[in-house]
């Protein structure tokens, strides 16, 4: 199962490499990997995405409860939230597909950033599948030359939020 799981991390030097080392060394690998400051400039919100089964990922969280840099941890799959990623395409179009490129931008609702048929790029923020999708369909329409994609970022849907984790669920580690 795919699990998207949001810290909340000291932002010191080491810390992000702490974290992912945890998770190769027991041989799981990082699906997605975000990272991004929040409103407290010594403290930084790193969303993964991991995939395995729920017993494993919750050993996992424990032993990630336990790395001094943390600062709290949520699995949003745990409950209801919100998922999303942004990417962005470039496209190398023939003359012809001009047409087909406006209509994908029309059908997914994405931003077009620059309109040349030798760098057709678009911009679009939406769920991981509509982002699969989406890179699927522009591969039909013209030759994929570049695809960047920032990797998920997860928050819960309700009053929970990761800060305020600990208080509803008692973490073990």
């Amino acid at each position: 199962m795919r699990h998207a799981i949001s810290v909340l991390l000291e932002n010191e030097v080491g810390a992000l490499t702490r974290v992912t080392g945890m998770f190769s060394s027991r041989g799981y690998n990082i699906d997605s990997l975000n990272v991004a400051a929040t409103d407290n400039p010594m403290i930084s919100r790193v969303t993964i995405v991991v995939s395995g089964s729920d017993e494993v990922i919750a050993k996992l969280n424990t032993q990630l409860a336990k790395l001094v840099d943390v600062v709290n941890i949520h699995d949003m799959t745990i409950g209801d939230h919100f998922e999303r990623e942004l990417a962005i395409i470039k496209l190398k179009l023939d003359d012809g597909n001009l047409p087909a490129a406006k209509a994908l931008a029309k059908k997914y609702d994405a931003e077009v950033l620059d309109d040349s048929l030798l760098s057709y790029t678009l911009q679009l923020t939406g769920r991981v599948a509509e982002i699969d999708n989406f890179i699927s369909d522009a591969a039909e329409v013209g030759e994929l030359s570049a695809v960047a994609r920032s990797g998920s970022v997860a928050v819960s849907k309700g009053e929970v939020t990761l800060s305020s984790f600990d208080r509803h669920y008692r973490l073990s580690g």
